[in-house]
């Protein structure tokens, strides 16, 4: 059970939103790639600004917004046929820029290290990749948890929202990037496993 399956529930209420941006002419790829020139941008300005904890309030506020418009990019996609090999490219190179650049602020933060986060990161990383090599077995694009993209995203809003209102985080928190660690090859794993499964599972 991940946050990635309230995403139905999600999905219907920014449909509406969703037509009306089809109907504008606003398409999947500029709302993909406006999203990761964002992340970008809020991730590096976080960090920078790292000193003054209220920085920190941004990153659940974005780590929201994003989260919706990675909805309605695949939305406009699906629903308003707009798919496109480019586009596939886009979505999956994208998340993984965004998700980089978004842990960058934590980087700083003497309880965890830059190389704690930095591990977090390449897991992340390969937790997707091991998600969208499915299809190249005959399987589907694999979103098993236990910590998908929503479930990192809500983590790291929350202890983003802690810093942010209570200032310094504990020294006893050092450990959660290592439990995220060992989530995230869990995650890798079970997606390989369910990809090789399905696609054993289908007639050759």
């Amino acid at each position: 059970m991940t946050l990635y399956e309230l995403k139905p529930r999600f999905q219907a209420l920014l449909r509406p939103i969703v037509g009306r941006l089809a109907a504008a002419g606003v398409t999947a790829n500029q709302v993909t790639l406006a999203a990761a020139a964002v992340s970008v941008v809020v991730g590096v300005g976080v960090a920078w600004g790292a000193d003054a904890r209220l920085a920190f309030l941004l990153l659940p506020v974005w780590l929201f917004v994003r989260m919706a418009l990675n909805a309605v990019d695949g939305m406009l996609a699906r629903e308003h046929g707009q798919k496109s090999r480019l586009g596939a490219y886009l979505n999956e190179l994208s998340d993984v820029v965004s998700d980089a650049a978004l842990l960058l602020p934590f980087t700083v933060l003497p309880v965890f290290g830059a190389i704690s986060v930095a591990i977090v990161a390449v897991l992340a990383a390969l937790s997707e990749l091991a998600g969208v090599l499915g299809q190249t077995v005959g399987a589907s694009r694999r979103y098993y948890g236990p910590l998908g993209k929503s479930d990192r995203a809500f983590i790291f809003g929350a202890l983003a929202f802690w810093i942010g209102v209570d200032g310094p985080l504990p020294a006893w928190l050092f450990w959660l990037m290592p439990v995220i660690a060992v989530a995230l090859a869990a995650t890798t794993i079970n997606r390989v496993r369910a990809g090789l499964a399905e696609a054993a599972a289908r007639p050759s």
